[in-house]
């Protein structure tokens, strides 16, 4: 049995391209701002903060070449933080009249006034500010996608009819969709910030299912990208999905044991999230984290690194600026194991008593790699790597504790004998601790997958515990 290989990327039919498709022009984001800073400093602000997006889209789903639901989203906000000092306020609104912008301001002013103070409580440092040139830095993030209800509707459907062609034992569908969606903002600040950008995220998914009664098996398979003649075809997403599906029948539950485990190259973005959050500013500074005072130190083998890239063009995580207006950087995370720096924003950076890092907001596109890794790292490759063990291609629940590192998820995939895959196995539970987890990746696969704001190829871990029968 192989598992099947993932689709490449296709253009698909687009339609004519138009205009934002915006209700409200940047001028008009830049003058509702400017009134609520006025305001705040009016009432007597020591600093202020105001933020006004807007967001559209449309969300089309299919079932069984049946057209399911249809949705179109706008949504708007303002919201407005006012400093008195040491104490901090926020409010927001989506009424973005004149009248409603001063109550808005006014209650993010009397929310000041009665917290008490916070000394690391204040807008970033002048001389963290991104330079007005870094501000207007193009990274082709914004790709407006003027699809209709009919087009998405009928490309959903070829995505379903795809996957359900493949083979007879593909019986039903949980559905197909497409969605379209795109975002602007502008933000400004008291500490001489002004800045904001568009950007769009376009997707097409599917999840058919394969087989009949006890021995029914389900899987799925997306595209997401900024731009909609990068999504993989219809055709191929649906026929991957369906192979996917197809794989997983006859699972059979395994005996309880320890062996290593090779985690797919979606799930291992899932432990490099884990990290991120175990090194980020609020867990750190809360003191509820496996990896506290961790800078400097080993935490993961000599071949790992760990890059972030805030100006990737067209990448899921990039940005100019973080969400304070802090400048961001290209920057080494994680070099050969050893930490080099957190994922802090102003006030956890304070609280640490360290320096921003730019980002407040999250961390920006990551690249995780290892040293060893030869372009001929398939994942056939790493199947012999792994030699008998465990190939997981599905997690489930939420079972990482971030105070102690312990990690017990389920989880379902395939049992792999001298490097080839035997039978697929389903209902069981992986666990082991996440520090031993990241100190015993063995290696990391040239079948990398960008999974948000993260790329990395299969992982693979030494050892953990399976829990079957």
């Amino acid at each position: 049995m192989k598992k099947p290989q993932s689709p490449k990327k296709a253009s698909i039919p687009q339609a004519k391209p138009a205009d934002s498709g915006f209700a409200y022009s940047r001028p008009y984001f830049e003058s509702l701002v400017d009134t609520a800073l006025a305001h705040a400093k009016k009432l007597g602000a020591t600093d202020a903060g105001a933020e006004v997006s807007e967001g559209c889209g449309l969300s089309v789903s299919v079932r069984n070449g049946e057209l399911e639901n249809v949705e179109r989203n706008r949504d708007k906000s303002l919201g407005v933080t006012v400093y008195m000092g040491c104490r901090r306020g926020n409010a927001s609104t989506s009424d973005f009249s004149e009248a409603a912008i001063a109550q808005t301001v006014q209650a993010a002013f009397d929310i000041a006034r009665f917290t008490a103070e916070d000394p690391f409580a204040s807008l970033p440092e002048l001389e963290d500010i991104a330079p007005q040139a870094e501000r207007e830095r193009g990274l082709d993030l914004f790709f407006p996608w003027a699809v209709t209800s009919e087009e998405a509707a009928r490309l959903a459907m070829e995505c379903e009819a795809a996957a359900l062609s493949v083979d007879k034992r593909i019986t039903n569908s949980e559905g197909a969709a497409v969605s379209a969606q795109q975002s602007h903002f502008f933000s400004a600040h008291t500490r001489n910030f002004r800045g904001g950008y568009a950007s769009s995220r376009h997707s097409m998914s599917v999840s058919p299912i394969a087989g009949k009664g006890k021995d029914m098996q389900r899987d799925s398979w997306y595209s997401s990208m900024r731009s909609a003649q990068e999504l993989a075809s219809p055709q191929a997403i649906g026929r991957y999905a369906a192979e996917r599906a197809l794989s997983r029948l006859k699972a059979r539950k395994i005996a309880t044991t320890e062996c290593p485990i090779l985690f797919e190259s979606p799930l291992a973005a899932g432990l490099l999230g884990a990290f991120v959050q175990a090194i980020s500013g609020g867990a750190l500074y809360r003191k509820s984290s496996f990896l506290l005072d961790s800078l400097g130190k080993q935490v993961f083998p000599r071949h790992i690194d760990i890059f972030e890239d805030p100006f990737v063009l067209r990448g899921k995580g990039s940005s100019p600026f973080d969400d304070e207006g802090v400048r961001v950087q290209a920057r080494q995370v994680v070099n050969a194991g050893k930490v080099q720096g957190y994922f802090l924003g102003s006030y956890s950076a304070r609280k640490l008593g360290m320096k921003t890092t730019g980002n407040a907001g999250g961390s920006h596109n990551l690249t995780f790699a290892s040293r060893l890794t030869q372009p001929s790292d398939t994942l056939d490759a790493m199947l012999e790597k792994l030699g008998t063990g465990l190939f997981v291609t599905e997690l489930m629940g939420q079972g990482v504790n971030y105070v102690t590192g312990d990690y017990s998820r389920g989880a379902s995939g395939f049992w792999v004998e001298k490097g080839r895959i035997a039978y697929p196995v389903h209902e069981i539970t992986i666990a082991g601790n996440m520090k031993a987890m990241l100190k015993g990746i063995v290696a990391v696969g040239a079948d990398t997958y960008n999974y948000g704001a993260k790329t990395v190829g299969s992982i693979l871990v030494n050892r953990m515990k399976v829990a079957g029968n």
